[in-house]
């Protein structure tokens, strides 16, 4: 999923789209037997090479219990497709599954993974807000893999030529973006705003840095219909009518708002981590001449949406135990470092970014860890796709400026509350 590969290149990128359920269902399903054996895991395509080696380690050491990697379409609607294709024909083909965190309570409730004991994991160990993004009804249903955090990146050779400090408040965010991008015939400031998951991560940050929230109870609850949601939507709106946010931005996924930051196009970006190596890369030409910082709220430091993806067990599994054994080798802190060093992804381990070393190597660690710590998930819901859906339509329509906020989130909640209720 181009997400898995933009939390490592690191976003969670595209339009989720499989929508309904058939013979939905809400109860976990019992586990399969227990069992050891060889396995299959299935992710989204590996674009950094990285998993290969990794899995070859564990299968030297274990030769009875080898790990087959099935690796999907790299777009995160295509791979959730192709999952769901297999898991709702019953089939054992998969055994653990490598899935974006907003997933995890979509299949924890179709019964499709089962849940885990939470004392075979050192959860203790991981950064705090991860662990929720792999529950769902008070039950462990996964272990995180690899974490995700938004930043804010920014021009710093031109905010110390104008004696500014990195905005921490989207006034003073606004008021850089209107004034001085526009001296250096740039734009002043974007995310990603084309109408897909992208979208719904950014207009949830929104909604959340303002205080608000759009769903509650793992989804059963509407929560959006309030002074707050609509203080985040209409910061987004105010931008596009100011002018600060460009029209082009509208148009925008993770990749095109990299490359108008990395073109010297852009004042600000909010963008995941993977744009720090490749913006400082040969070539670039805003190489050395940019920062990152957490994204900035109504009165100062915003809310983040975790991104990253979570390991779980097939409910079908044929060797759960082994699948299990799998997911902790993969989760531990030896494997973790090489998850980052070798495949550019944030590693869910907190030790990892307090390291000397690690911190040399990666300038960006201690800013991601306070985004981490400071981070949300986006609504958690087993019809996620549905919601994905809705929120992506009405902020469209926020941001083309063809409704208000006010009006916004009207809409939001009534369309939120039909999805709800056909559980």
């Amino acid at each position: 999923m181009r997400w898995m590969h933009a939390a490592g290149r690191g976003l969670l990128a595209a339009a989720v789209i499989f929508a309904g359920y058939a013979g939905f269902d809400s109860q976990p399903s019992a586990a399969a037997p227990k069992g050891r054996g060889p396995m299959t895991l299935v992710t989204a395509g590996d674009l950094t090479d990285y998993l290969g080696p990794l899995l070859d380690d564990w299968n030297r050491g274990h030769p009875q219990e080898k790990v087959t990697l099935v690796e999907l379409p790299d777009t995160a609607d295509e791979t959730r497709a192709q999952m769901i294709s297999e898991l709702r024909s019953g089939s054992d083909r998969f055994d653990v599954l490598n899935i974006d965190v907003a997933w995890t309570s979509e299949f924890a409730a179709a019964g499709w993974i089962s849940p885990l004991e939470r004392d075979a994991f050192p959860l203790h160990t991981f950064l705090a807000p991860v662990v929720d993004t792999a529950t769902f009804d008070g039950h462990l249903y996964a272990v995180p893999y690899v974490t995700n955090a938004g930043l804010l990146y920014y021009r710093k050779d031109i905010l110390e030529r104008a004696g500014e400090r990195p905005p921490r408040t989207w006034e003073e965010l606004a008021r850089q973006a209107r004034t001085l991008a526009p001296k250096y015939k740039m734009d002043g400031y974007a995310g990603q705003f084309l109408p897909y998951e992208g979208l719904t991560v950014n207009a949830t940050e929104a909604v959340h840095s303002a205080g608000g929230s759009i769903l509650r109870d793992d989804g059963a609850r509407v929560t959006v219909d309030s002074v707050s949601a609509r203080k985040g939507l209409e910061f987004l709106a105010g931008g596009v009518r100011d002018g600060w946010i460009p029209p082009g931005a509208r148009d925008y996924e993770e990749e095109e708002s990299r490359q108008a930051f990395q073109d010297g196009r852009l004042l600000f970006l909010r963008n995941w981590p993977y744009v720090y190596a490749m913006a400082n890369a040969p070539g670039s030409k805003v190489a050395g001449r940019f920062g990152a910082v957490p994204l900035p709220g109504p009165d100062g430091p915003g809310t983040s949406v975790l991104g990253g993806s979570n390991l779980a067990v097939s409910s079908r599994s044929r060797h759960p135990e082994s699948a299990a054994d799998l997911i902790a080798y993969l989760t531990s802190e030896r494997v973790q470092r090489k998850v980052l060093t070798a495949g550019s992804l944030p590693p869910v381990r907190a030790a990892l970014y307090e390291d000397p070393a690690l911190v040399r190597a990666y300038p960006y660690l201690p800013t991601l860890r306070q985004s981490v710590l400071a981070a949300e998930p986006r609504p958690k819901s087993p019809r996620y796709d549905q919601v994905s859906l809705a929120v992506q339509a009405v902020v469209q329509d926020v941001m083309a400026l063809r409704q208000t906020p006010q009006a916004a989130v009207g809409r939001l909640s009534r369309e939120l509350g039909s999805i709800s209720r056909k559980g």
